[in-house]
């Protein structure tokens, strides 16, 4: 029994004896930003003492939104705005990842046709190029006008705003495919589907993922936008309902949760990227 105690002692001492000596390691990672974030904080708290300002500092903001801050998983019963920040979340990452799976699949595979077809290409490419300079938001009247509601029109903008820089990588990750890897496919007798899966998909991927990664971006940008508008459930909604109604700190809590998120998104799709990418080609 001693010998257990023992030995259970010694286990947790070398844990801690382990984390302390990764935080050490860690510490000129973590300091930094640690002291970037704490000088904001105390400057945006000084800017705000002011009588004539109109933003809350960051006293203000958690005394007002504490609920929201520190129980984002609040009132999973309520309706619209009352629920809690996550299931906002939550709701505008379901309509993110509808119209981002959409975009992926529609770009990755009309990008290979046409980076294969030089006369597509020529034919659609100015199309393309015109479209991807419409802004996100100037998509949503005609979507409401197309679907006639909501839920749908707030997907196909991030549809179609995911999908212009998936689409295009993907075209210029087939067209950069080196030509002695077309001389082989053509020595090889290479059947269409083997020159697919073989050549023109290996060497598009990093291309592919360039756009992906570019695209996740954009898409949580236009969901937030397009909320706003559409209303419901969702964090752009939220956010626009809550400065409507005077809660500015609530925008401010939603702010700093939509660029964790957005960071969280960005850092998924380049991790997933190290895995699929071969490290030669990154």
């Amino acid at each position: 029994m001693t010998t257990n105690i023992s030995r259970n002692e010694n286990n947790r001492e070398a844990f801690v004896n382990n984390i302390i000596t990764y935080l050490k390691k860690q510490a000129p990672n973590f300091i930094p930003p640690v002291i970037a974030i704490i000088s904001f904080l105390i400057i945006w708290q000084l800017f705000t003492l002011s009588p004539e300002s109109t933003l809350p500092g960051p006293i203000k903001v958690i005394q007002d939104s504490y609920t929201r801050i520190f129980w984002p998983f609040a009132y999973p019963d309520r309706e619209g705005t009352a629920k809690g920040l996550a299931w906002q979340i939550l709701a505008s990452l379901r309509r993110v990842a509808i119209g981002y799976g959409l975009a992926g699949i529609v770009g990755i595979i009309l990008g290979i046709i046409v980076g294969v077809n030089s006369l597509l290409f020529r034919a659609l490419d100015p199309i393309f190029q015109l479209l991807r300079t419409i802004p996100p938001l100037a998509w949503l009247p005609i979507a409401l006008a197309a679907f006639q509601q909501s839920e749908p029109s707030a997907i196909y903008v991030i549809f179609i705003t995911a999908l212009w820089p998936i689409l295009i990588n993907t075209i210029v990750g087939v067209q950069q495919i080196p030509q002695d890897y077309k001389n082989v496919a053509r020595v090889l007798r290479l059947s269409q589907q083997k020159y697919f899966i073989k050549i023109v998909l290996p060497a598009a991927v990093p291309y592919i993922f360039t756009g992906l990664r570019i695209g996740i971006g954009l898409a949580w940008l236009a969901i937030v936008a397009a909320e706003m508008i559409t209303g419901g459930v969702g964090i752009g909604y939220f956010m626009f309902d809550a400065y409507n109604v005077g809660r500015v700190s609530d925008v401010i809590v939603a702010l700093v949760y939509v660029g964790i998120v957005g960071l969280l998104l960005d850092r998924l799709m380049a991790f997933i990227s190290t895995k699929v990418v071969p490290g030669e080609q990154k």
